[in-house]
């Protein structure tokens, strides 16, 4: 019976913390000072550089149905009919559970210079797929008679849409952002949530030079809503000859964060973050793991090669 009751126990924990993600939808990250990209689209082209990056996360480690995703995102400068502007591609892989969720979208930027930096006025548009895997689906007794369960597996396409501004300077960034705009709908059944709810973020970061000037902290903000749940992080990474990084972060009500990175001297960032779960969950996970790689490159088809220049860890 004890057994039973912790199965049943635990099968609840995880629908609860499973639908408030849901709610949520976008995947989580904690090294959110990388991924800017995926969350707005004002940012692509703004490091003046061909950028690729690649995240891997792995949520609630040892938790049956844990969240697990993957994000690849590519975005360069271009000057498009004498326009400066970026584009850029972010695909997106997520795994909840019985749910996986795909997401391809292309971005685009209009850039101009504002103060001593430069301003991105963009949008994002593509397709997301959510599908449904009803073999995933376990209840305690091992039945499926439950009329809040598809009989079988559901899979759905949809057109999503983003807009968002960035600003960045050699010291700041803030953004401002906002995701499923159109929010459209998905639909299992028909008591299924009926849509991708819209997403709002706010993002901004500061350069603080230390009088060692091998040193710099790296303050940064990261708020997620959208309009009745939100999540706030506050990061901050001290940066060690603009080229080693360890930190910590705070997701308020969910977890304690540390993180660790490298630039490599051919230009190639590594970066990992491991998250200490503060919330009930963490009673039955061994935390989570997080993984980025990052590179970013310039091509010159006028000019003979070029060295690889590095950029700021912003």
């Amino acid at each position: 019976m004890f057994i039973f009751m912790k199965r049943v126990f635990l099968l609840n924990l995880f629908i609860f913390f499973f639908f408030l993600a849901f709610c949520q939808q976008d995947p989580q990250f904690s090294q959110n000072m990388f991924d800017h990209m995926a969350i707005n689209p004002g940012y692509v082209g703004s490091n003046d550089l061909i950028c690729a990056t690649a995240f891997n996360r792995q949520q609630w480690m040892g938790f049956d149905g844990g969240p697990t995703t993957s994000v690849f995102n590519i975005n360069t400068p271009l000057n498009l009919f004498g326009i400066s502007s970026g584009i850029g591609l972010s695909i997106i892989n997520d795994k909840a559970g019985f749910e996986k969720d795909l997401g391809l979208n292309f971005s685009y930027a209009y850039r101009a210079k504002a103060g001593s930096g430069k301003l991105g006025i963009g949008f994002t548009f593509g397709v997301h797929n959510k599908s449904l895997d009803v073999k995933e689906w376990k209840t305690p007794d091992n039945t499926l008679n439950d009329d809040l369960i598809p009989a079988g597996n559901e899979s759905t396409f949809v057109f999503d849409l983003g807009v968002g501004i960035f600003y960045k300077s050699d010291n700041l960034y803030f953004g401002i952002s906002s995701m499923h705009l159109n929010e459209p709908k998905v639909e299992y059944n028909p008591t299924s949530i009926p849509y991708l709810k819209r997403h709002y973020y706010i993002t901004a970061g500061y350069t603080i030079q230390l009088s060692n000037p091998l040193f710099e902290i790296h303050p940064s903000l990261f708020i997620q809503s959208i309009g009745t749940i939100s999540q706030i992080s506050v990061n901050t990474n001290v940066v060690y000859n603009k080229r080693f990084w360890g930190g910590v972060s705070y997701r308020l009500g969910d977890a304690i964060i540390g993180m660790l990175g490298l630039e490599l001297f051919n230009g190639v960032k590594i970066g990992y973050a491991y998250d200490f779960i503060t919330s009930d969950i963490g009673s039955y996970s061994n935390g989570s793991h997080e993984f980025m790689v990052g590179y970013c490159f310039s091509i010159s088809v006028d000019k003979s090669p070029q060295r690889y220049k590095s950029v700021r860890f912003l």
